[in-house]
């Protein structure tokens, strides 16, 4: 077993702060989110940025759920619908379209956008002419920026080069394939087959097509991995050469997600294997010259993720890091988280449910939230902690009109046993997490994180590796 990672953190210091903690795309967090905050809270967000001069100089964000899938994938914590019935998508395009037109009034028309992201379930689920018809409206309401970033999840079991093709011409410049892992028996224990050689085709296809940015995302902790089968997936995807990775660490809550009832617990990597397999796959990347970026994610130092981590232009939000600045974002289908302003929304998690209020001529939110001025505050130094690795705290003073020493007077003692561990360094001027401490900067954050320091409320988050 591997006992530092680059030689720098100690396997034990990593065991000890592996806790459950959340990812803070947001803060504060969607579990926080309260049924209180229905469509009457949502179009009053969406009239005051109508009102307010960012609705012409801040561009949205959308995020489109699609959540459909032909197979189940036994890992699967999202929210998808498992369907041979083609219909149900067809009736929910017709669905995505009364939605986006319930809230152009609300929103103002010809809004731009600089980053549209479908996400799913399998957004390629939908065939050729029903993703033409979906992009087509979403290009009708909004004003697509050129040189946006328009990116498109996909399973590559349900494309080929000729619905690249297509994807570019409808606008898309980024792809995220899903592999996971390329061993065939771990693919075989969770249930999603697919061979190196297609990843692979795929993969030239669209650099020759000219994508810009192809990710992969990959999970370590699966049912079957070793230490030496996860290797082996890490040199295969390094022969690959991605632009990004998105490498997350199985949960295994099949108290929570019914598909992962499918996997049984002594299929399972131990606690110290998944931690080891972690340590290889950070020195193998780096090694390779990958970018650390946090939180999982790495990118090649060429890539605009990298290059917005070194110029301090990095951001989060509900897709995870963006290079473009935090700004309004409207979330579209089941599920779908939106932020508006000082506002959080989220729409039904069911299709029922969806549909209905759409019906109804209802925008189908059930829930969200309206931040206090102690959760934005807590939201900049979560976030600079999560972009930049570090807080200037005369920027929080004067922002939020609070004494840093003061106000966070508790949480800089606990911030104390990072420093000790020299995962942070902090004087009366800044707080910045060290090259170490990156790799567990989701605890670092969860120190000013009020609700996942009270008693039982981290429970149902994953645990940070």
């Amino acid at each position: 077993m591997l006992k530092t990672i680059n030689m720098t953190i100690p396997t034990e210091i990593l065991q000890k702060f592996d806790v459950p903690g959340p990812r803070y795309t947001s803060y504060p967090t969607a579990d926080r989110f309260v049924e209180a905050f229905g469509e009457a809270q949502y179009l009053q967000a969406l009239q005051e940025r109508q009102l307010s001069p960012r609705s012409v100089s801040s561009p949205l964000s959308l995020y489109v759920h699609v959540p459909f899938c032909a197979s189940l994938c036994y890992y699967c914590a999202c929210n998808k619908i498992i369907t041979g019935n083609y219909q149900k998508a067809l009736d929910y395009l017709g669905d995505l379209t009364k939605e986006v037109d319930l809230l152009l009034p609300h929103l103002g028309e010809a809004q731009t956008v600089s980053q549209v992201h479908l996400g799913g379930g399998t957004p390629t689920f939908f065939k050729d002419q029903e993703l033409r018809v979906l992009v087509r409206m979403l290009q009708t309401a909004f004003h697509w920026q050129p040189g946006g970033e328009f990116a498109i999840e996909v399973d590559p079991r349900t494309v080929d080069e000729a619905r690249l093709d297509t994807l570019w011409s409808l606008g898309f410049n980024r792809l995220s394939l899903g592999v996971q892992d390329f061993e065939p028996q771990v693919q075989q224990a969770v249930n999603r087959v697919q061979t190196i050689d297609s990843i692979a085709r795929l993969m030239q296809s669209a650099k020759s097509i000219g994508f810009g940015s192809i990710n992969l995302d990959l999970i370590y902790g699966l049912p079957l991995q070793t230490q030496e089968s996860w290797q082996r997936t890490l040199n295969s995807v390094l022969d690959l050469k991605p632009d990004r990775l998105a490498m997350y660490g199985y949960a295994h809550l099949p108290a929570r997600f019914k598909p992962q009832r499918h996997i049984a617990m002594d299929s399972l990597p131990s606690g110290q294997d998944k931690t080891a397999m972690l340590s290889s796959a950070l020195q193998t990347l780096q090694d390779a010259g990958y970018v650390y970026i946090g939180m999982d994610h790495f990118a090649l130092p060429n890539d605009s993720l990298s290059v917005a981590k070194r110029q301090g232009r990095l951001h989060r939000n509900f897709q995870g890091y963006s290079t473009r600045p935090d700004g309004d974002l409207i979330g579209l289908g089941v599920s779908a988280i939106g932020s508006m302003g000082a506002s959080y929304v989220q729409n039904a998690r069911t299709l029922d449910e969806y549909s209905d209020a759409l019906q109804h001529g209802r925008l189908p939110v059930v829930k969200g939230l309206s931040l206090t001025r102690d959760d934005l505050a807590r939201r900049s130094i979560i976030m600079a902690l999560m972009c930049q690795g570090r807080v200037e705290l005369a920027d929080i003073e004067q922002s939020h009109l609070l004494d840093f020493a003061t106000y966070f007077s508790r949480e800089l003692v606990q911030l104390d046993e990072f420093v000790q561990q020299g995962m942070v360094k902090r004087d009366a001027q800044v707080i910045e997490v060290t090259p170490t401490g990156w790799y567990l900067v989701r605890a670092i954050a969860m120190v000013f994180d009020k609700y996942a320091q009270a008693d039982g409320q981290r429970a149902h988050f994953s645990k940070i590796l």
